[in-house]
């Protein structure tokens, strides 16, 4: 059997305050298989973002360990683990935390240009990605000139300028209207498709959901499988 590629080990994350000690989760374990598309869902405070902060090496885990292709990420050193969120990783958040004084595709580029290459490099690939997220007459524009839909295709094509592995999603649609966020799911499911990815999307949006290969739901601590009610096997 292959190596999944994104897999957490007995996932623990406790945050102590000095009146509280909270249980985000304990020993939770997941795993994704290469070409995967998975959903997690569940409610507000449940530790979706938590989690896909630390299966993208965001945030670092109480206890347990999350693999990619097999690695430990948490075992590597924060230089190292910075190269393997550029190299592998392609993040899109609710908010899509694009820099405002750039154009859309200064901002498609700017992964390529801290991972060192040339400007024209770095360009090459960000305007064939917003050329396909439909974006190509906007290129030039600057962020406060597009929609909120086109914003968040600008963040998607940012994610996936540098050919990652893994996509991790956190609520994409979660700031859109029903219909634009719908098309910016299709674009998503389009390039994870063509492109070979494994994702990962944080969704309260059950259409979107549903238009994944599989659903998980976090909820005290666990990851179940709505349909089921089983645990969410490692």
């Amino acid at each position: 059997m292959d190596t999944p590629v994104i897999q957490a080990i007995d996932l623990t994350r406790i945050y102590q305050t000095p009146a509280s000690r909270i249980v985000i989760f304990d020993s939770l374990g997941l795993s994704v298989e290469a070409g995967e598309m998975v959903a997690i869902t569940g409610p507000s405070g449940a530790g979706k973002s938590t989690l896909m902060h630390l299966l993208g090496g965001l945030d670092r885990p109480t206890s347990g360990r999350v693999l990619f292709r097999g690695e430990n990420i948490f075992a590597l050193s924060p230089e190292r683990l910075a190269k393997y969120r550029n190299a592998h990783i392609g993040f899109v958040f609710q908010f899509h935390h694009l820099l405002p004084e750039f154009t859309a595709l200064e901002n498609a580029s700017m992964p390529l240009l801290v991972r060192g290459l040339g400007r024209e490099a770095a360009t090459r690939p960000a305007r064939e990605l917003l050329e396909r997220v439909g974006l190509g007459p906007r290129l030039h524009h600057q962020i406060g000139e597009l929609s909120g839909g086109e914003q968040q295709r600008v963040a998607i094509a940012r994610a996936l300028v540098g050919s990652p592995a893994l996509l991790l999603a956190d609520e994409p649609t979660g700031n859109l209207d029903p219909t634009t966020g719908q098309n910016v799911f299709d674009v998503v499911r389009s390039l994870h498709v063509e492109r070979g990815l494994t994702s990962v999307i944080v969704t309260h949006n059950e259409r979107i959901a549903s238009g994944c290969d599989r659903v998980w739901q976090i909820e005290d601590g666990h990851l179940t499988i709505p349909d089921h009610g089983r645990t969410a096997l490692t």
